[in-house]
């Protein structure tokens, strides 16, 4: 819907597997800052805080394919197009496809004060395979 865009070889060492960016406005330029993520079959980031001293987090709006989320400590959830998911400031967790389907999503970084990514370990491989 949004166009797969190009490689997002800025956070490569995050992502298992290729994913592409396609910015869907400038927001070098002061616009508000949203993202389609596209994700081949099987591809995830690593487990990442957005963290802010106030505000903060991020919204993931999915558009096609099937993914999964999952917040530490918190079973995977399934995701589909018209799915979304509010990531709260503070709160570790993982997106990306399914094994067997590539997935794309809007990613919305919500505006805050003092606003960073931390990111941390890959998801681990026999604990994704069992998602299915």
């Amino acid at each position: 819907m949004f166009g797969k865009g190009n490689p997002n070889a800025a956070f490569a060492q995050y992502f298992s597997g290729e994913n592409f960016l396609n910015p869907l406005t400038n927001s070098q330029n002061g616009e508000f800052p949203l993202f389609s993520v596209t994700f081949e079959s099987g591809c995830r980031n690593n487990w990442h805080v957005h963290h802010a001293k106030s505000g903060g987090g991020q919204v993931l709006i999915c558009t096609a394919g099937e993914g999964w989320y999952q917040e530490e400590g918190k079973a995977a959830r399934e995701l589909v197009p018209g799915a979304v998911v509010v990531v709260p400031a503070g709160v570790k967790h993982w997106h990306g496809a399914k094994v067997d389907s590539w997935f794309s999503h809007i990613a919305i970084e919500v505006p805050g004060e003092d606003c960073s990514n931390e990111w941390l370990e890959p998801v681990d491989d026999a604990a994704f395979a069992k998602l299915g």
